[in-house]
């Protein structure tokens, strides 16, 4: 097993080899030492948002086959000694001191040098004097009243300029527990005290009305406006909000409560006084139960029992804001806690499941039951490939897919049986039948389990599975018992074209009607089979049951034997056919990312260097000649394997002429070569991450599955999801039945569970 450990910037990425699953983090650092030239204490590595500690394995935090490690370097601890001259003087001034504010509520003893408190004889207003105030932020009006009023240190020129530093300290009656506000003179006014009858109404007045910009039809917030229509037959009034002189409201307003309308008040003098004025209507704090006091609100009041008595004994959730009595509480408490954040019950995160910066894992059941793990076994089991787990899910078919796989001919060559898993042909990383006890069986290896089995090339017996004593983490057993017809050795029987015996076994008289198995051969049947390869694993094309029977072994055990035979299109790979169609499709052995390179540098480590360091040349002059030897890295010799378009998919291509300069671009930039690989990159949803079905060409040139976007218009979100080009809400959801076709031709069975 080998990984990537790459620096915080990029700049340093180290391949490790020659290591195991089970390999501890701080042998990991140790052997990090050397690469960055930090000790091991110095070193905090991360993986997928988890910092690494000391005392647990890669298998504890999942770290697959070449995935990458970051390392953060803390910087060497350096001792400084403390003179008396960097300790502070008693009594001396912080250099803070000038930044600190007193509370705007409390008329401060001068602390602050830009206000200063004043006499309200010769103010517009006096303290107490209750007034309309704007918020400067929504432009509505709400009743408050003067608690403070100031005056900046400003040098005044006129006595115009006097009157602008004259600051009002405003609280709001609604708000009581929030802090003053200081506004201007312009942002406060006499409260509203005349209602204004229809008659009195005329265009282009100014008005105060009450109106709620999100829902028209309740009641809102009262803000200035103009009347700019009046319909008397009907009585509606039409008008624009005057939220400010760069945010006037646009857009008419219709105007519900036509009865509630005041007129703005105006004081010319400080010694003119202002009345009260008539009590307006608000917009209720809770919309459900409208702050009606003897309604049960669960809302606005207890969450559990509605009621909205006791508030002093109420508890407010820190994270979802919902009220809690203490004697509603499960369990009841006493008195209100100390603590300055409460959560409730469905809010309030277990902390023992909280894992800090530095805490150990805390493994899974799965993980803490395994044998490994509570035996005394100390073998290695974690170097094996078998173990480095899926580095990619085969998604261009579902699990279940009976047939053959889009994209993989007959003779493809895997060195792992993980990339056989990875390919989707065989999707199990040890076991050798793939299937459903319900459905059938989709996939089968043969790795010469048996020595009885009998190996013909288009014809050959396969044992079933089961019978073995395969505890204590045990791969494989000698036979110990009868095997039964179940689990996956009745899913190979669901193949045969003959109805299921659980004692004689069956034999299909049409043996081609039967479901479809995929063959995989590996190198270990080569010791009883000579069309086994030499190395690796070979897809061999589709076989089907022709019989199964239960047979006594030489142990007296019963074996399920199953009869398969050759049904595939395709020449077999050991033929002269099959080798000529291998070469030309260029199949060549396939190893996983990053194997070459960790065999050529041997076992150790292997440094690269970044992009940017790769491309600076290190002397300047002329480029010598290759000489051909070693110019090339083991992974660049790989080849992919070459797909040829035949004449069918070619005329279902001309007839996409939405994609017409899409598919110009695959084909002219891969030839035949990954040309499978090329189509699926480009024509994957964005939205789901595979091969699109049903797609939509957008007017962008984009191509989303419909019930894809079928799910962002319901959300109403009317853009493309790849470059949020405005769809609008009448889009029509058209399928580009052209690209289906072609698609489902160069992926056939793609639409399967789809």
């Amino acid at each position: 097993m080998w990984i990537q450990v790459r620096s915080m910037d990029g700049r340093k990425c180290v391949r490790l080899d020659d290591l195991s699953k089970l390999t501890k983090i701080e042998a990991l650092r140790e052997r990090l030492v050397d690469h960055f030239d930090a000790e091991a204490e110095r070193q905090r590595l991360f993986y997928r948002g988890k910092q690494l500690v000391d005392g647990q394995s890669l298998f504890d935090y999942d770290v697959g086959l070449n995935d990458i490690i970051q390392i953060y370097i803390s910087p060497p601890q350096t001792k400084t000694e403390t003179t008396p001259t960097d300790q502070p003087t008693n009594g001396a001034d912080s250099p803070n001191d000038d930044a600190m504010e007193t509370d705007s509520g409390v008329c401060g003893s001068g602390s602050d040098p830009e206000e200063n408190c004043i006499d309200d004889d010769t103010t517009l207003y006096k303290v107490g004097e209750k007034i309309d105030a704007k918020d400067l932020r929504m432009g509505a009006w709400f009743e408050g009243v003067v608690v403070k009023i100031t005056r900046t240190n400003r040098t005044s020129s006129s006595s115009e300029d006097a009157s602008d530093d004259i600051q009002y300290h405003v609280k709001y009656d609604d708000y009581e527990d929030d802090y003053p506000v200081i506004l201007s003179a312009n942002n406060i006014r006499p409260r509203a005290r005349s209602r204004m009858q229809w008659d009195q109404l005329s265009v282009g007045q100014i008005v105060m009305v009450n109106y709620n910009p999100d829902h028209p039809t309740q009641r809102g917030y009262w803000y200035d406006a103009e009347i700019t229509r009046k319909v008397c037959d009907t009585k509606k009034l039409y008008v624009k909000l005057c939220l400010g002189v760069e945010s006037d409201v646009q857009q008419e307003c219709r105007i519900k409560f036509i009865d509630e309308i005041f007129s703005i008040e105006r004081k010319e003098s400080p010694n003119e006084l202002t009345g009260e004025g008539e009590a307006r209507m608000k917009k209720p704090d809770c919309d459900y139960c409208k702050d009606n006091p003897s309604r049960k609100c669960h809302h606005c009041a207890c969450s559990v029992c509605g009621g909205k008595n006791d508030p002093e004994k109420q508890l407010l959730c820190d994270e979802c804001d919902n009220a809690f009595h203490l004697s509603c509480l499960d369990p009841p408490l006493d008195e209100i806690p100390e603590s300055d954040e409460w959560y409730c019950s469905e809010c309030k995160t277990d902390t023992s499941e909280v894992i800090g910066a530095g805490e150990k894992m805390r493994l899974t059941k799965k993980k803490a039951n395994m044998i490994s793990k509570k035996g005394n076994t100390t073998r290695d089991w974690g170097k094996g490939m078998a173990c480095v787990g899926r580095t990619k899910v085969c998604t261009i078919v579902p699990s279940n897919h009976f047939g053959p796989i889009p994209g993989i001919p007959v003779g493809t060559l895997w060195k792992f049986r993980v990339q056989v898993s990875e390919s989707g042909v065989h999707r199990p990383h040890i076991a050798g039948i793939h299937g459903r006890e319900s459905e059938g069986s989709y996939s089968i290896v043969l790795s010469g389990g048996y020595d009885d089995d009998k190996d013909d090339g288009d014809e050959f017996v396969y044992s079933g599975s089961g019978g073995r004593d395969l505890s204590g983490n045990k791969r494989t057993a000698k036979q110990s018992m009868d095997q039964k017809l179940t689990a996956m050795n009745r899913a190979l029987a669901k193949n045969c074209n003959a109805p299921i015996n659980d004692k004689t076994g069956a034999e299909a008289k049409d043996w081609k009607k039967g479901k479809p198995v995929r063959v995989v051969r590996n190198h270990k049947g080569r010791k009883t089979s000579q069309y086994c390869p030499k190395e690796g694993n070979r897809y061999d094309g589709i076989y089907k049951i022709v019989k199964y029977w239960p047979q006594r072994n030489d142990e007296n055990f019963l074996v399920w034997k199953y009869l398969l035979r050759r049904d595939d299109p395709s020449p077999a790979p050991w033929t002269s056919e099959g080798k000529k169609n291998a070469k030309k499709l260029g199949l060549t052995l396939q190893y996983p990312e990053g194997y070459l390179e960790s065999r050529a540098s041997g076992s150790g480590s292997q440094e690269q260097s970044s992009e940017d360091e790769r491309s600076t040349p290190s002397k300047r002059g002329r480029k010598r000649k290759s000489d051909g030897k070693g110019s090339s890295s083991p992974a660049e010799k790989l080849k992919q394997p070459r797909y040829d378009l035949n004449q069918t998919q070619k005329k279902l291509i001309k007839r996409d002429t939405a994609n017409s300069k899409l598919w110009k671009e695959i084909v002219d930039s891969t030839g035949s070569a990954g040309l499978l690989e090329k189509i699926q990159d480009s024509f994957t949803c964005i939205v789901c991450q595979e091969l699109v079905y049903k797609p939509v060409t957008t007017p962008c040139g984009h191509n989303i599955c419909k019930t894809c976007l079928q799910r962002s218009f319901k959300a109403q979100v009317f853009t493309c999801p790849s470059c949020r080009h405005q769809l609008g809400g009448q889009y029509e959801l058209e399928t580009n039945d052209d690209l289906q076709s072609v698609l489902l031709e160069i992926f056939p069975g793609y639409d399967g569970g789809r």
